[in-house]
């Protein structure tokens, strides 16, 4: 067993809370809802990690694009057609060019994308910290995309975004990753092939953040009435602002102006992200707010120019630095747009897997099926060998959706073997799991903890019931339960049901905690120790999220 230690194995059997089978159905409200419905949006526009988006529009549509590090299908690609309401369309990176990531990298991988449209074709950037800046260009945002192209190996590159200037020539602006190279707060642009495929020189730094612009990273670069703009976060993912610098020259010197900050809100750290025009003229700027465990969710900013220089969100001070808006009129558009949200619940009927779902590593077509059992979700027994989840490749997880989120799942455990377990999982650096196993004898129902799985601390199975049958409804409760220091206090909780009707309470309340550059996920497993060449599997008729 991966269960190095067991603290305590007791039976708790509490009523909590009753639901109707209809309530099992495909949910039919979003659980995060950023239109308003009367012309009005609030913040967040999307509830869940799309770290470090860039967005472009491509006539009347908008595409964003966000980091994935060493989660597959990476490199998520969503559409709107008014910034506020948004789907998931597809990924950009199905595989990658490193075997190692046939297992967990934990925070590595792919860092900071950018997105833009070029000569009728979409192009994604961005940089691997340690094996350099890859390229992928498509004729439609939904994909096929192309392979992964290394466009520089070089240690230390990050954050890159391209441009194409007027007059042909086509260049990339960057950053550097202090971890790799010991080099930060510096911003350097190079020049490149107009076909986006070779990177020239050795590029010329632009700008120097130091002193009074530390820890700048993910720059975006435009040009408007003859100024080249670099857009750029500083100061810490947490604690810091967007600032924007500008010249006459691509190669500078550039001025610089702070145009958003925290100010009197609640959105700390409001910065990385993107400015886009609309095609009826107006302005606005999509960035991340990190959360912790929720991750880094996304925001919409109204911006206008003043002198040429950007002023994001409402300056409330006075001090000429825009600050967050809470709620705002959202943009205007040419035709009625309809409420969408990022995908979530699953009811596996369709053949292939929601776009929510990414696994822990490059994903192997052996670890699951969606035809074994028609309209559920097959997940075969995978072999670990540590003694928690952490570097177990095939979890299927989802972010985050909401700041409070009931799932369920009906799960099918008959087929697992001796010393096979299958069930649901809250991730993260600490983690909850709650599953059926078979353990020779009996079917039982567990809850499992791990404190600093990074660390390699065994996880404690807390509780443990004899099942009567395998077959039973699993639920997740999460909900931000206060926010201590500026930190949401993130709070979940198991239960279960025979019959869909009747949920019990199983284990404690148990605090999420985000992953590494990630928020905590949600999602589902079914794993062994055994090393017989057969296997088990648990199949899941849905996972719904309310």
């Amino acid at each position: 067993m991966i269960y190095m230690r067991q603290n305590v194995v007791i039976v708790l059997l509490c009523f909590v809370t009753s639901a109707s089978v209809s309530q099992l159905s495909i949910p039919k409200q979003y659980v995060w809802e950023p239109d308003l419905g009367n012309g009005m949006y609030k913040n967040p526009v999307i509830y869940a990690d799309y770290s470090d988006p860039d967005v472009i529009r491509v006539g009347s549509d908008y595409y964003l694009v966000a980091s994935s590090f060493s989660h597959f299908p990476g490199l998520p690609i969503l559409h709107s057609k008014d910034l506020v309401n948004w789907t998931l369309i597809g990924h950009a990176a199905h595989t990658y060019p490193d075997t190692s990531f046939v297992l967990p990298q934990h925070g590595k991988g792919i860092w900071a994308p950018s997105i833009r449209y070029h000569n009728g074709e979409f192009y994604i950037y961005f940089g691997d910290p340690d094996r350099g800046i890859f390229m992928t260009k498509a004729k439609n945002p939904a994909g096929p995309w192309t392979p992964l192209h290394l466009v520089r190996k070089v240690v230390g590159w990050i954050d890159p975004c391209p441009f194409w200037d007027d007059d042909g020539n086509a260049y990339l602006v960057h950053a550097f990753a202090n971890s790799r190279v010991g080099i930060k707060s510096i911003l350097a642009i190079n020049k490149m092939s107009s076909d986006g495929l070779e990177i020239y020189d050795e590029g010329i730094v632009v700008f120097v953040g130091h002193f009074s612009h530390p820890t700048m990273e993910g720059p975006k670069l435009y040009k408007r009435n003859g100024y080249y703009y670099i857009f750029a976060p500083a100061g810490g993912v947490k604690t810091g602002w967007q600032t924007v610098l500008r010249s006459k020259n691509i190669f500078g010197p550039y001025e610089d102006k702070i145009v958003l900050e925290q100010g009197s809100t609640n959105i700390n750290g409001p910065h990385q992200g993107a400015w886009v025009e609309t095609d009826v003229g107006e302005h606005w700027f999509i960035h991340f707010q990190d959360r912790y465990a929720y991750g880094r969710i996304i925001h919409l900013q109204p911006m206008k120019w003043e002198n040429d220089w950007p002023l994001i969100g409402i300056d409330y001070d006075g001090n000429g630095i825009g600050e967050p808006v809470s709620t705002y009129s959202k943009p205007i558009v040419k035709s009625t747009v309809q409420k969408v949200v990022p995908q979530t619940s699953d009811d596996f009927q369709s053949g292939e897997l929601g776009y929510q779902w990414q696994w822990q590593a490059i994903p192997d077509t052996s670890w699951y099926s969606l035809t074994a059992r028609k309209g559920w979700l097959r997940l075969y027994s995978n072999r670990i060998n540590s003694e928690n989840l952490w570097n177990v490749p095939a979890l299927l997880l989802q972010k985050i959706p909401a700041p409070r989120c009931t799932t369920t799942t009906y799960l099918d455990a008959s087929s697992l073997q001796q010393g096979e377990f299958a069930g649901v999982v809250v991730f993260g650096l600490d983690y909850g799991s709650l599953y059926v196993m078979n353990d020779g004898k009996n079917f039982t129902l567990n809850v499992g903890h791990c404190s600093d799985a990074h660390k390699k601390t065994g996880e404690i199975r807390t509780e443990t019931i004899t099942l009567q049958k395998p077959q039973l409804y699993l639920r997740i409760i999460l909900w931000e339960d206060s926010v201590i220091n500026g930190i949401p206090q993130v709070k979940y909780k198991y239960s279960y049901s025979n019959d869909g009707k009747t949920f019990r309470d199983l284990g404690s309340t148990y605090q999420a905690r985000e992953g590494i550059w990630v928020g905590a996920k949600i999602g589902l497993f079914s794993l062994t120790t055994s090393f017989r060449k057969e296997r088990g599997y648990a199949d899941y008729d849905f996972f719904f999220v309310e």
